[in-house]
């Protein structure tokens, strides 16, 4: 059973609710003052406290997805076997892996689409990084089999995974169902977690003498892809997507990557590169590398781009809002902006999932197929 699993929260829950039973049965037993009466009601109280704090726990990580797996609590690492697809036509994207969406039909890639698991290398920035693509039905369709799809690169926050974007976040069912009921055209999603050199927190930038994770996300990864698979390769055919950390990202590459990403939206995003001890030292004391970090700097002081920009915030809960409310005011044409505003939602899974089908419907509107 997964660590995610409904069965496994209840059986915790259930397993507290008898122990808090047994303690209060069998609580009278120890109730002297000799050592086993003593170490009795330690015993009952210690497992009771274990059980609630497990039960609370798993609560927590299935709402907010902290931890996908039992191995990503234990940081367990597990080599894949390394499946070359040779119809990809690039040596840059492994396919190592595939499952089905939990659709009607899934098993059939024509019918349900299919996410592959990969691993895409950094022909500049020598990362190397794993990703889930998510091919849509029309994909494996034989009426599309000349068509190129647009993209979008999908980011989680820190220090989360990929896992979080399909099972937390369902990123995936959210695009077909939004495809299949005609809302937005069938695009291609690239998710990944922006911590490509972990457990460092990179912030999406390229760190002097360190990884370069900037490069990696806005060149390698977009060239990789496109000949990986019928992806598009212009601007117009490229699109962003994160949430916190992985919105800050969004925003960025696009904002400094104009002419690899036409489009970008950032749910719950920061406007700063954060510093603290899971980033190290990003900058190396360079003054210009930190502000040009800082996207509402950027926005004052750098030519403005021809992009659109999707931002998010609530106004009770979220504490970007003022900075929300900054980086729209100075996006200037050529640039678009838009934005969600809820009237309530925490910096939080629940409030993400409320934008996530709406922030693909925006993002697949401002792309194009080639």
């Amino acid at each position: 059973m997964g660590l995610t699993s409904i069965t496994v929260l209840l059986s915790a829950v259930g397993l507290t609710v008898v122990l808090f039973i047994v303690t209060i049965r069998y609580w009278p037993r120890f109730a002297g003052r000799g050592w086993r009466a003593v170490s009795g009601r330690i015993g009952l109280l210690l497992v009771v406290q274990l059980a609630l704090f497990a039960s609370v726990g798993l609560a927590v990580n299935r709402s907010f997805l902290f931890y996908g797996s039992w191995a990503d609590l234990l940081g367990q690492e597990k080599e894949p076997g390394v499946v070359v697809d040779h119809s990809a036509g690039s040596s840059r994207v492994r396919v190592v892996g595939r499952q089905q969406l939990d659709v009607p039909a899934g098993s059939v890639p024509s019918a349900g689409g299919q996410i592959q698991n990969v691993v895409i290398a950094g022909e500049k920035s020598g990362i190397s990084s794993r990703a889930y693509v998510y091919l849509p039905p029309q994909y494996f369709q034989s009426e599309y089999r000349n068509r190129t799809f647009p993209a979008a690169v999908v980011l989680t926050g820190y220090p989360g995974t990929a896992e979080n974007l399909i099972k937390g976040l369902r990123y995936p069912k959210t695009a077909f169902q939004q495809a299949k009921d005609g809302r937005m055209q069938p695009m291609v999603l690239v998710m990944l977690r922006p911590t490509v050199a972990p457990p460092r927190d990179t912030e999406c930038v390229d760190v002097p003498g360190g990884p370069q994770t900037e490069t990696f996300l806005a060149e390698d990864l977009p060239k990789a892809v496109s000949e990986a698979y019928r992806v598009g390769t212009e601007p117009r055919n490229w699109g962003v997507i994160g949430n916190s950390t992985g919105g800050y990202c969004a925003l960025k590459l696009a904002l400094h990557h104009p002419g690899r990403f036409s489009a970008a939206a950032g749910l719950s995003a920061y406007y700063k590169a954060a510093e603290d001890p899971t980033t190290g030292d990003l900058f190396h004391g360079r003054k210009e590398l930190r502000d040009r970090a800082d996207l509402l700097w950027s926005l004052d002081r750098l030519p403005p781009v021809n992009a659109s920009f999707l931002v998010t915030s609530s106004r009770h809960g979220e504490p970007n809002l003022a900075a929300t409310r900054k980086f729209i005011e100075k996006v200037k044409a050529p640039g678009r902006v838009s934005s969600i505003l809820l009237d309530s939602g925490g910096h939080n899974f629940n409030t993400w999932r409320r934008e996530v089908g709406p922030a693909l419907v925006w993002l697949s509107g401002r792309l194009s197929a080639s």
